[in-house]
């Protein structure tokens, strides 16, 4: 039965390939997320519900085809573990939650990968916790690891690392985690599936008058206080953790929409601007918010000297820094940190994120691009600071 609702999806699917093809062309690729909570995977039962997986992982190839980049947070590990064992008896303790976390976690990315395969679409698991995003250096990784799924065509599938994570390095939610990944990915859209249609004037459980709120361009205490729990208790996110996602990802200029998982399309319509659900209006675009940040930011940690070609290339062509350009390089810096870039004459001309530290950019300082990794022996990309994290002064 199974089996046979794969090969439906994906012929009903096909079928629609020529039109969409043919519409490429017209539509804007978009990095987007979808966040997919427990209660969306299971249909508020106990064990996961492959029908609607199908019909979602149809809906995220659509995108594929139009040229959007996709990328899958997932929930589900646990409840995935617990109806793999035989829905066991376990005491109430974070042990127990690990545990059930390692068997299912297995469990869901082989129901990923054989779902996407149907596609033709390969999965890549990336397993983070809040260490993972706090820490520059694996930061910087985890940000150019899913850069690398996506230049490559590759679906990144993230969850939280439930199986080793402690409070302390928890991020504990994944509308929270969806969020941090929206902003490592550079994402113009999070989408926040959920059993809810959306975010109401009142609690619509209980009270027939809520309405649907639309649009949200202000997150303020009375919104806040809308916001209610999870329904189903099968999750760790209610509609307080959507509110707080969203509230991070609008900051740094991603558009939010928190809507229905069993809505019929509504992957493709949220990202082909139809209305649905609740959706967060962006403060900024992430470019500018970065570049707010650098410029009035961290202090920085060391300076760049460069020369005229690279100082015109930087300051009038608006090009990225290239290591050819580097003359010396002054301080003690890690791969992250924010530097000043002077000119011969001593001029200061941007102030920018380096992507190696000061060790490895006086090695490779005055050398091409080409031969960094005959330099270092490895490379994080042909740039040392690119355009995107350089601010002309």
């Amino acid at each position: 039965m199974a089996e046979n609702t794969y090969l439906n999806a994906k012929e009903q699917d096909l079928a629609g390939t020529h039109t969409a093809q043919s519409e490429t062309q017209a539509v804007k690729q978009k990095t987007v997320v979808v966040k997919l909570g427990t209660s969306v995977l299971t249909g508020g039962t106990l064990k996961l519900d492959r029908a609607h997986l199908v019909e979602l992982v149809r809906q995220c190839a659509q995108l594929r085809r139009q040229g959007h980049k996709v990328i899958i947070v997932t929930s589900g590990a646990i409840a995935a573990g617990r109806e793999h064992l035989g829905y066991p008896e376990l005491p109430k303790t974070m042990a127990s939650k690990q545990l059930l976390a390692a068997v299912g976690q297995s469990r869901l990315i082989q129901e990923w990968e054989h779902l996407f395969g149907i596609y033709g679409l390969h999965v890549g698991q990336m397993l983070l916790t809040r260490a993972d995003l706090d820490d520059r250096e694996r930061y910087l990784n985890a940000r150019d690891m899913i850069v690398a799924l996506l230049d490559n065509g590759i679906i990144p599938v993230v969850n939280e690392n439930d199986a080793v994570a402690t409070t302390e390095i928890k991020v504990g939610d994944n509308d929270n985690l969806s969020a941090l990944v929206g902003i490592l990915a550079g994402a113009d859209k999070l989408l926040l599936l959920t059993d809810q249609p959306g975010l109401f004037t009142a609690d619509p459980r209980n009270n027939p008058d809520a309405e649907l709120i639309r649009e949200v361009h202000t997150i303020d205490e009375t919104l806040r206080k809308l916001a209610g729990g999870s329904v189903g208790g099968l999750g760790t996110g209610g509609m307080a953790t959507k509110l707080q996602a969203a509230d991070v990802a609008r900051r740094a200029g991603i558009e939010v929409v928190i809507a229905a998982g069993s809505r019929p399309g509504v992957i493709a319509d949220i990202v082909g601007d139809t209305s649905v659900g609740t959706r967060f209006l962006p403060l900024e675009s992430p470019l500018e918010s970065r570049k707010r940040w650098i410029l009035a930011g961290p202090p920085p940690a060391g300076d760049i000297i460069i020369d005229t070609g690279a100082a015109n290339a930087v300051q009038l062509r608006g090009s990225s820094l290239l290591s050819k350009g580097i003359t010396l390089v002054k301080g003690s810096f890690e791969r992250g940190a924010v530097v000043r870039i002077y000119s011969t004459e001593g001029a200061l001309l941007a102030r920018g994120l380096c992507r190696y530290s000061s060790k490895d950019m006086t090695k490779i300082a005055g050398k091409h691009s080409q031969d960094i990794y005959q330099v270092l022996g490895y490379e994080y990309g042909p740039v040392a600071i690119h355009r995107d994290d350089l601010v002309v002064i």
